[in-house]
């Protein structure tokens, strides 16, 4: 029986990318997601891969929604083998003293509390069966607040608290917690950030190589696929010229 692996976010960026990786290695995937277009495409596509998909469209800051989407699954998609807490973003890059509140409620509504939800409906079926693997993609940020990322960089924090309180909280059991913190990638990410400035965003990227949805997506699989006795923790992952989240040389 295939194994079976559920991504949010996953109608761009990195959670597009980590469906087709894990559909690479066979898993059947539940893949959501708040655009149903984006999610219909990438299903057709993941199918002709000859594996099993099912789309669940809602938004993780939705918990009703979210409760409804994983509780409606088929039994027979109930035992979940790898959740990859993907859907996040970053909003704004205002000094903390003028930031945005509604930008503020989306990332902390976004990138912790989904977070929270998602983990909170999947993992203890993972806890009964005594297997499982919980991938949390956090960031660089988490690591050091930067210029501007104040409200991403305390979200990001705190996915790497919650991926250290989780592993914790089942170290009794076979399930694996993996954080893994990219650095620069050049997905939607800068466009959501400026609101939709898609000049602004490609100037985040200018002068330097940086990471591609791939790139993350192979570090998720490296982590999956590790022998059920490694446990790989926590993955920084930075574009060559990056040293850190506010230290990139640009040529």
């Amino acid at each position: 029986m295939k194994k079976i692996a559920l991504v949010t976010g996953a109608t761009s960026g990195i959670g597009e990318a980590c469906a087709r990786r894990l559909a690479v290695n066979g898993y059947n995937m539940i893949i959501t997601g708040r655009r149903a277009e984006r999610l219909d495409a990438l299903a057709r596509e993941l199918s002709e891969m000859g594996v099993g998909v099912i789309t669940l469209e809602f938004d993780v800051r939705d918990r009703e929604a979210a409760t409804a989407a994983i509780q409606g699954l088929p039994p027979e998609w109930q035992e979940i083998d790898v959740l990859v807490n993907n859907a996040g973003g970053a909003w704004g890059l205002e000094p903390e003293y003028e930031g945005d509140y509604n930008d503020w409620d989306t990332m902390i509504d976004t990138n912790i509390k989904g977070l929270l939800t998602m983990t909170r409906l999947i993992v203890p079926g993972m806890v009964e069966r005594n297997r499982g693997h919980v991938v949390n993609i956090g960031s660089v940020a988490g690591d050091a607040a930067y210029a501007g990322g104040n409200v991403y960089c305390a979200t990001k924090s705190a996915v790497k608290a919650l991926s250290d309180g989780l592993r914790i909280d089942v170290a009794h059991t076979s399930v694996r917690v993996t954080n893994i913190k990219p650095g620069l990638v050049e997905t939607n990410f800068s466009v959501v950030r400026f609101h939709g400035d898609k000049e602004r965003a490609d100037n985040v990227y200018k002068g330097i190589q940086p990471l591609t949805g791939e790139d993350i997506a192979e570090c998720v699989a490296f982590a999956v696929n590790a022998p059920a006795h490694v446990q790989v923790a926590e993955l920084l992952v930075l574009a060559t010229h990056q040293a850190s989240g506010s230290v990139i040389h640009r040529q």
